[in-house]
Parts: structure tokens; sequence; C-alpha cells
């Protein structure tokens, strides 16, 4: 049974995963809303259910669109297998309790994120608005010890990123500044430092493979939303033991 529920989470995780490129796509355009079905955004042609089911499709049509032929970004198939192993690795952590929903929910808005931010170098408010209560109330009914553990990690991740952000002279965006708001609120006063140090660290060391093989300029702004979920990601599954192995070491 443990396996079959593992295959629907991951299935799961698959169609959410596809769902949560649109929303990425869509929301910063303000066209959440629009009725218009998925297309090709260079020949228009209207995708249909073949072309939708989420990676294999992808596989399928290896890479380019079923119409033009132009090549398909690859920022699709691998949201949607992100997403789908999230989901599955999340029922191996938590299984079947309040947590699971909480970590669903903590996934879910990181890939939205990282799909906006990769995108557009944005970190839309209206995303960030929607998990916020979604987030206290998990908290409320799957809190962190100490109770308020939350508070401050929600106070930290906003204030110690408006610090940076005054201090480099706008190195960091308003953006990351409230989504290391909302993540504080689930990652709690350590887990947000854990995150912060280690979303510099992955921000230092890809960029540097990046611009040694010139695969981003120098002089160009780089989003930093999917370092700030890389460390999020890793302080949420693994912050017990990172902790453990520092204060191990010292």
């Amino acid at each position: 049974m443990t396996v079959l529920f593992l295959i629907y989470f991951a299935i799961f995780g698959l169609i959410f995963g596809s769902f949560f490129n649109v929303v990425g796509l869509r929301v910063p355009r303000n066209e959440m809303l629009n009725k218009s079905r998925s297309h090709c955004p260079n020949c228009k042609y209207t995708l249909t259910w073949r072309d939708l089911i989420p990676v294999f499709s992808y596989i399928g049509l290896r890479g380019k669109c079923r119409s033009c032929k132009k090549s398909i970004s690859p920022l699709y198939p691998i949201v949607e297998a992100t997403t789908g192993f999230l989901y599955a690795y999340s029922f191996i952590r938590f299984g079947f309790s309040t947590e699971l929903i909480v970590a669903l929910l903590f996934t879910s808005l990181l890939v939205i994120i990282t799909v906006t931010d990769l995108t557009y170098m944005l970190i839309p408010n209206v995303i960030l608005l929607f998990f916020l209560p979604l987030f206290i109330i998990g908290r409320v009914v799957s809190p962190l010890e100490p109770w308020w553990d939350s508070l401050a990690g929600g106070a930290t991740g906003l204030i110690l990123t408006a610090i940076i952000i005054i201090a480099s002279r706008g190195g960091m965006g308003g953006g990351d500044m409230k989504l290391f708001g909302v993540i504080g609120i689930v990652l709690g006063l350590p887990g947000v430092l854990l995150a912060f140090f280690l979303s510099t660290l992955y921000g230092s060391l890809i960029s540097g493979v990046l611009l040694l093989f010139k695969k981003i300029d120098r002089k160009k702004p780089v989003p930093f939303g999917p370092y700030i979920v890389l460390g999020a990601l890793t302080s949420y599954f693994f912050k017990t033991p990172i902790i453990d192995w520092y204060l191990h070491l010292f």
C-alpha cells in the first residue's frame, strides 16, 4: 500500500506541476483567469490532451511543438518532474500527517516561485499572499516547538533580508525579502537562518560555475529566487541533521 500511495503522490505532483507551470507563467501577466486553452507561444497551435501529459508528452514530442516543430522550453518537464518528486518525497518523510499538508503547500509555493523568477525575474505578491494564510493555519495545526518559532522565523526572514538590501543598496529585491518572510513562518528561526546561509552558498557556487562557463553575464542581473528555493527545501527536509552535524563540528 505504501508503494501505491507513493506512486499516487508522484502522479499527483506531476499533474500539479503542469498546473504550476501555467500559474507561474500567467499570474505575472495577469492572465490567470483567462479561459483560453494552452497553446504554443510560437504558432498559437491549441494543445490537445496528447500534448499535455506531464513529462511524457515532452519526451514523445522530442521537446518540439507538434505543429511548428519549434523547441519547447525544458522548464516545463523539469517543473513537472520536480513537483512529482517533491510530493512523493514529502509523503515518504511525513506519511499521512498534518505536516504532510504543510510540506505539499510549501513545495507548491517554491515550485511556482521558481517558474516566475526564472521567467520574469519576479516574485508576485499575489502568490505570496495566497499561501501566507495557508501557512499560518498550517503552523497552528502543525506547530513548531516552541510555538513562537514560526513568528520569530517570519520576522527574522523579513528583517535579515531588509538589512542585506539596505547594506548592499539593492543587491536583493523586495520580492526576495517577502519570500523569506513567508518561508520563515514555515521553517522557524533556526530553519530560516539555515535557508538564508544555504541560499547564499548555492548562489555563489552555482553562479560562479555559470560565469566560468560563460552561461551568464556578470553585468546582467540573475534571479536569486531559485537559490532561495534550494536553500529553503534543503533546510525544510534536512535541517536537523545539518544543524546536528554543525554543532558536532564545533
